[in-house]
């Protein structure tokens, strides 16, 4: 049943006019683009990957470091466990020529989601939707079939891209190699708002669809201050996804703003246990890790904490 669901999805994405699969032939090419997105996402460097020759390729592979493969690229994934596509106008013009790339898994995760990878639009074609197009279009044909969504990796220091996807709130699954993002159907719509007071409320849609605040994040001589509501107390006792999720996806969204993360010793002393996902704690210590890896492989590091101790 699985085969036929992850099928009929990628049946459902080949027949879109926004996106043409990868045909044969074509897999250098859909490499360079690859690249392009590395390039830019490590080293804020913009390229145009049509204009690489095989000798530039190279240069830039061996700038990034490890042949320039990277967790949820085009190398760190196998072409016969995915299906690759170019992302195209939705209203034809340029002759249907590639805008972009996105790339879809053939086999399921463990929670019925398919993962996505390869999403990159080109320079000259951005601020049009089309990556959000891509993304809600493969999120529709999951739904389609029966599965619950989707899921995808990005790096905490491409702060542009970790941005555009809390802004597309997305829910943060995992920061244990890189940070983890899903949009699945038993993950409610949410909303982070700031206040007067200095406060970031995190609220989810209930099962009417009223937003419902779950906790409220504040800071105090540099550290921070989380506040359980009576309605995140409601969830947790009933258990589901969301009670695992929460806390993590407001603690991304903290990050981005540059906001404390640690609320005391005896808290830090236990950041290693949340090393793959839960507390802030975790992330900030997650976030230590990445950045000087980062730096020791010659990325460009642009911290929202500016070079300042997240301790």
């Amino acid at each position: 049943m699985m085969d036929d669901q992850v099928t009929g999805v990628h049946e459902r994405l080949a027949a879109h006019p926004t996106l043409r699969p990868v045909a044969f032939g074509e897999g250098r090419r859909f490499r360079l683009w690859d690249l392009a997105a590395l390039a830019e996402g490590a080293l804020g460097e913009c390229l145009d990957p049509d204009s690489l020759t095989v000798s530039s390729e190279k240069r830039w592979r061996l700038r990034l470091g490890s042949d320039g493969r990277d967790s949820g690229r085009e190398h760190g994934h196998a072409d016969d466990m995915r299906r690759r596509y170019w992302i195209r106008s939705p209203d034809g013009r340029g002759g249907g020529r590639p805008l972009g790339t996105v790339a879809v898994d053939t086999c399921p995760t463990g929670t019925g989601a398919l993962r996505v990878s390869s999403l990159y639009v080109h320079p000259v074609a951005r601020r049009q939707g089309l990556a959000s197009a891509a993304l809600d279009l493969v999120h529709d044909a999951c739904r389609a079939e029966g599965l619950h969504g989707f899921r995808l990796e990005t790096h905490w220091t491409w702060q542009p891209t970790v941005r555009y996807y809390l802004g597309r709130r997305l829910w943060v699954t995992s920061w244990k190699h890189a940070l983890g993002f899903a949009r699945l159907s038993y993950l409610p719509r949410y909303e982070v708002r700031e206040t007067a007071a200095d406060e970031v409320t995190f609220l989810v849609a209930d099962g009417e669809g009223e937003l419902v605040p779950l906790l409220v994040a504040g800071s105090g001589g540099g550290r921070l201050r989380l506040k359980e509501t009576e309605w995140y107390g409601r969830m947790t006792e009933e258990g589901g996804a969301v009670g695992v999720y929460v806390r993590a996806t407001l603690a991304l969204h903290l990050a981005v703003r540059g906001r404390p993360l640690v609320r005391g010793k005896e808290e830090w002393a236990r950041a290693h246990w949340s090393g793959d996902i839960g507390e802030p704690e975790g992330l900030a210590y997650r976030i230590g890790a990445f950045e000087r890896v980062a730096r020791e492989s010659g990325w460009r590091v642009e911290s929202p904490y500016g070079g300042l101790s997240l301790v």
